[in-house]
């Protein structure tokens, strides 16, 4: 009876404690606040990128290549701006990125011209083309060459009739024209060389 009772109680004593686990907490934990924190803070596509995206699918499907070559373009370029300081946020930033991609596809048309290869130049001339359409159908209000200084002459005469010159006329005629071209897209490096000209008449 004895030698049972102590066999009992080894195996009582050797037995696996199992432990229950408990209801899991529902508070979050830091690391989720963190990536919630972040997700939220991620900024919205611009429109024009949305439709483009949805346009680079479109021209796989169709095998439209010179599309593709534009939109993958637009997409690199991007990708490119978003590691830097200025990223692309609104239509008249991506816009503004098209017209440099647009740039770069007229100075190669330009060398193949040179070279003789029409093939090339023909291809050149047909991105172009797209970047113009998609540059036109974006709803960002691009200014003429005469619309532009017009508005420099106009502001320029302004910022003079307060009493500037030098170098306080050139800051204070590029601060009036930022606000007065604030979503409108326009060459920045041009229109810096067209004010330094007019201010210096």
């Amino acid at each position: 009876m004895s030698s049972r009772i102590a066999s009992a109680a080894l195996r009582v004593r050797t037995a696996p404690i199992t432990l229950r686990a408990g209801p899991r907490s529902q508070q979050p934990t830091l690391l989720n606040r963190l990536y919630s924190s972040s997700a939220d803070e991620l900024p919205t596509p611009p429109p024009l990128l949305q439709k483009l995206k949805g346009d680079l699918k479109t021209a796989m499907r169709a095998k439209d290549a010179n599309r593709l070559s534009v939109l993958r373009a637009i997409m690199a370029a991007n990708l490119n701006a978003s590691k830097t300081a200025s990223p692309i946020k609104t239509d008249v930033q991506l816009v503004a990125l098209m017209r440099k991609i647009a740039k770069g596809a007229e100075d190669a048309a330009a060398e193949a011209r040179a070279a003789g290869r029409q093939d090339l130049v023909d291809k050149e001339a047909a991105q172009v083309a797209i970047l113009a359409e998609y540059m036109q159908g974006s709803g960002v209000a691009t200014l003429g060459e005469a619309e532009l200084r017009a508005l420099v002459d106009k502001v320029v005469g302004e910022v003079r009739a307060a009493g500037a010159e030098g170098r306080t006329l050139m800051g204070n005629v590029m601060k009036g024209l930022n606000t007065a071209l604030e979503g409108k897209d326009v060459d920045r490096k041009s229109l810096a060389e067209l004010v330094k000209k007019v201010t210096a008449s």
